[in-house]
């Protein structure tokens, strides 16, 4: 029972340490950060993520959330930069050295060849008198004043407060660059979230024979035998001119049976929903998604500037393309 709560305490201590290390950034999001975001929104080249052990892996993880949120960057293991990878850097490019002392031996090496090359340099310390620091044309400083760690060793308040000055950072990028959800999807083309961003609503509707469509003033059997060909659970209704009338659904046919209504002599315009709800071909089927959504319906039709139907999906159509 000691045991579990001291477990529990230990942890507890962990997260309000954490907690503390993270609000202390706060007064550091100054002049020094917006001079950081104006050097990377000002460089034709790329961000250079460079940084040792514990450093390294949120070093990683920050470039990569640069790169997916409209900042190109990419990682390189200061050791590595030393046998070789400092060709993978050019003069137009800006290096972000995260090192929580600022005195790294593998970067520190470095520093000569970057001041040589005329290559900026933004670093990231927990110690704005390092040598790393003073080196920089700019110092995020993320110093916290204990570790997690009860020993105060290994790091752990340090590591999240880098890692959250460098979501600080990607964050302010995206907006400053004015970053969409379209460009979001770009940079994740796999998986459902690019197919929920990228696939259009053109992408999966039935169009051409496979619309399901009769004139007003036909019989509401006849509009059944055409949903029962072309298989969607609904049928577009057409003006005379081919504009839009309706739409009528298998849940428009649940309530006209409810309703007594005779098939066999009814038409479909005494039964139909008048136009229904519309999108647009080019519109993001998540978009379409939506719709459906808020207002609890399971089909759309699709219609172009003239409000005439080109097309039509439901619920399905949605569900097997990994929309929802």
């Amino acid at each position: 029972m000691n045991q579990t709560s001291d477990l529990i305490q230990s942890a507890q201590r962990t997260i309000r340490l954490e907690l503390e290390a993270v609000q202390g950034l706060l007064p550091h999001i100054d002049a020094d950060f917006v001079r950081a975001c104006e050097m990377i929104l000002t460089s034709k080249g790329r961000v250079v993520v460079v940084g040792m052990g514990k450093s390294g892996h949120i070093g990683n993880k920050i470039a990569a959330t640069l790169a997916s949120t409209g900042t190109p960057a990419f990682f390189v293991h200061p050791a590595e930069a030393s046998h070789g990878d400092m060709g993978m850097i050019t003069r137009e490019d800006i290096i972000l050295a995260l090192s929580n002392s600022g005195s790294t031996n593998e970067i520190i090496t470095l520093l000569p060849l970057i001041k040589r090359l005329g290559i900026q340099l933004i670093s990231v310390t927990g110690n704005p008198e390092s040598a790393l620091a003073k080196a920089a044309e700019v110092n995020l400083n993320v110093h916290v004043e204990h570790e997690a760690c009860p020993l105060n060793l290994a790091p752990t308040s340090s590591t999240t407060a880098t890692l959250v000055m460098g979501d600080a950072l990607a964050v302010a990028l995206l907006e400053a660059r004015g970053f969409t959800a379209e460009d979001f999807a770009f940079s994740h083309p796999g998986g459902a979230l690019g197919r929920r961003l990228l696939l259009k609503v053109e992408n999966v509707m039935h169009a051409g024979q496979e619309l399901p469509q009769v004139q007003r003033g036909t019989l509401l059997k006849d509009a059944l035998m055409e949903m029962t060909r072309k298989g969607l659970g609904m049928t577009v209704i057409l003006e005379a001119d081919g504009k839009l009338a309706g739409i009528f659904t298998d849940g428009d046919l649940r309530r006209t049976l409810d309703h007594s209504v005779d098939i066999h002599s009814a038409t479909i315009e005494q039964v139909m929903t008048p136009h229904g709800k519309t999108a647009r071909a080019e519109m993001l089927a998540a978009e379409a998604l939506k719709i459906m959504e808020d207002h609890k319906i399971s089909a759309l039709v699709v219609v172009d500037d003239e409000d005439r139907p080109v097309g039509a999906l439901n619920m399905h159509d949605l569900l097997r393309a990994g929309v929802m």
